[in-house]
Order: C-alpha cells, then structure tokens, then sequence
C-alpha cells in the first residue's frame, strides 16, 4: 500500500516488505510497517491479529507502551504554552503530595535512610525524566534487591514491567501512594526511566483541570485526526499481545475498558497513520499543535553528562533524551529521534532526511532478538533511501 509513486516507495516496497515477512513467527503472527519521506508514503500490514486470526490491516489497533511517552510530552507543550505551567516551577503547586521529598541516602539503603530534597522537583526534572523517581538497569540486577526495588515494583504502582491498566488505582491514590516512597535520586540528579511519565499524565491532568484522555483529546488528538488513538482499542481491530510465544494480552482483555489511571507512560493504543500524523506536526515544527521551540526542545537532548551516568541499558552510546523522545547524538543518523515501547513497537523520525518509520507488532521485547525486525525495518527505510 502506497502514497505517491516516488522512488523511495518504489525501494521501500521490496526492502520492506521482505523485512515484514522475515519477521513473522509463531509469537509475531502479524505486524504494521509505515514508511514515509515527505508525501512518499509505504505501508506493510503483513500477517494476521492473532494465531489463526484475522489479517492484519492498515488501520489495525496495537498497544503502543512506552511510545504513549511522547504524546504525552507534547500535551504538557501545549499546556507550558498556554501557561498552565512553567518549566522551571515547582511541580508541587499542583502535586502538593510532593513538597519536601525525601532522597535515599544509597540507592540501597533501607526506605527510612533518606535526607532531605536539596531543591524541589520541577516540571522540567519530570519532563526530561530526571525527577528523582525511576527505573535503572542496576534497581532491576542489585543482589540482594534494593529496598526501593521492591516499594517501585508494587503491582498498584505499576512502576516497573509492562503496563497493567487492571491493578493501578486513580490518578490521586496512585500519587498518594508514590509519594510515600523516597526518590532514588535527588532531583535534577539522574535520568531514571518510565515513572517519570507516568507522572508527567498525573501532572498535566491537574494543570489542565480534566482526565488525562480529554487534555490528550482536545490538545493533541483531535486537531491533528488521530482519532484511533485513545486509552481503550475496538477488539475487533487490536492486535493480541504474545510474550514468549504466550498470549499476554487478549483483545477483549486489558485495553477494553476505560482504566481507573491512564497511564501517560504506557497507556495508549494507535495505528500507524495516527503516529505518522504525530510524526508530522513535529516535522513541521509543531504545526497549529505546538510551539516550535518546544518541538526543538522536545527533540534535542536535554541531559547532562551526569544526569545521563545511570542511563546504561535504556540509551545506548550515542543517544540522548529530549521530552519524553530518545534523540541521536553521534554518527549518521545524528539528529533523529523516537523511542519504542516494551509491547512490540518503535517508532524513529530522521528530521535532516525527512523520514518517519513506524514498525507495529505486539509481540513484547523478552529478549534482543525480538527488537530485531524493528532494526531491520529503520535499515531498510534508510536503504532506500539511496
């Protein structure tokens, strides 16, 4: 499936498609490839929703995971333009249940070994993900386990692993509950992982003064026709979700029902025409969605030295981090930015080449091997490019 008839399609209709078909297996049945350079655009839905299901189509639903992040990230745009928030303020005018936070003394010590806070936490730590909170590759291997570990790894807080829309509570328990907790860093410290998101939707709902799906909806969605994209998916579009060659996630399971927290880490469902639409606006410098110096801010590395020392394992060497984006720092693709999510999806937007690429499967990242086809699929998109 195609737009235009330029020699990119052309390219990206062979090297796609066999990356696609390459992929398929008993635990990624189907999957949704999308790549675009301006108005070429080329399409892979190759495979079916489920084992013995029906086909994959364009305009199929999956669950995004962490590529919620920057949709979110640019719903608080919105609102830092509006002046519903400043960067640089303190987060607990509106998330009062974090004035005076606590800061562990260790990342292992026990929860009650903390000190004081040595500034409060800004809307920016939580924007670059660097607020205190957070997931490491050590928290995941420390042996013994670090204390915060096993407080973070709470099923009600959902902090850490994959997204489970049934166990967390509403937006205020949820913070209530967080808020307990001491931070692992002090703010403005590190760059720690995922629940600084999940954060950043708890935020932006109380700045905007409505639930997370209708600032998402009014801001972002609906001006740029993203109307597939919502917090809950039509079972008889949604891809089903395997880990392992295991069902994980059915149709009708998670993503049926409206969840008591929509989790602005993880929490989406889209296609690949909703993300290319995203995609889009952000090329175009925010377009009527946002500002463009908070597209360029969004997309170009926000991180330290230092604050980027704990980020091993989650940016690899050459990459940095934006708001809520992973942005390229070093070698040819320079400048480029997107992220993937941890239910089987990635999505990658090369500003100097004008390439968007967005993979769609729904087959979670166990191990390497799985993120294979999502490299291939970038590969071959820029292959074709010539």
């Amino acid at each position: 499936m195609t737009t235009g008839r330029g020699t990119f399609v052309e390219a990206c209709g062979r090297r796609l498609g066999e990356a696609a078909a390459g992929a398929l297996a008993d635990d990624l049945p189907g999957l949704v490839v999308l790549a675009a350079q301006g108005d070429e655009v080329h399409v892979e839905a190759r495979g079916t929703l489920a084992v013995g299901g029906e086909p994959v189509a364009r305009d199929s639903l999956f669950r995004l995971a962490s590529l919620t992040k920057p949709v979110v990230a640019a719903a608080v745009g919105t609102l830092l333009a509006d002046g519903s928030l400043t960067l640089d303020e303190p987060v607990d005018r509106l998330l009062p249940e974090l004035a005076h936070p606590r800061v562990l003394r260790r990342p292992d010590a026990a929860l009650g070994d903390t000190v004081a806070a040595a500034r409060p936490i800004s809307v920016r730590d939580v924007l670059t993900y660097t607020c205190g909170w957070g997931q490491s590759m050590e928290l995941f291997m420390a042996d013994p386990p670090w204390p915060i570990g096993a407080a973070l790894g709470a099923e009600r807080l959902n902090t850490m692993g994959p997204p489970r829309p049934d166990v967390v509570p509403d937006p205020d328990a949820w913070l209530a509950e967080l808020a307990a907790l001491p931070l692992l860093a002090q703010p403005g410290e590190r760059w720690l992982y995922n629940t600084p998101g999940q954060l950043l939707g708890v935020l932006a709902a109380r700045a905007a003064g409505e639930p997370l799906p209708d600032l998402l909806g009014t801001r972002v969605l609906e001006p740029l026709g993203m109307t597939d994209t919502a917090f809950t998916g039509d079972p008889a579009r949604l891809a089903t979700a395997y880990e392992a060659g295991v069902v994980w996630d059915v149709p009708d399971g998670l993503w049926s029902t409206p969840p008591r927290f929509p989790d602005g880490a993880a929490g989406l469902v889209s296609t690949v025409d909703d993300l290319f639409a995203f995609s889009r606006m952000l090329l175009a410098g925010g377009a009527e969605v946002l500002r463009p110096d908070f597209v360029a801010a969004m997309t170009s590395d926000q991180l330290t030295v230092d604050q980027r020392a704990w980020a091993g394992g989650f940016l690899d060497e050459g990459m940095g981090w934006g708001f809520g984006v992973s942005v390229t720092t070093g070698g040819p693709r320079t400048g480029s930015f997107g992220w993937a999510g941890g239910l089987g999806t990635s999505w990658h937007v090369d500003p100097v080449r004008g390439l968007v690429v967005v993979t769609l499967t729904q087959r979670l990242f166990a191990s390497p091997d799985d993120f294979a086809v999502h490299t291939a699929t970038v590969d071959a998109a820029y292959a074709a490019l010539g």
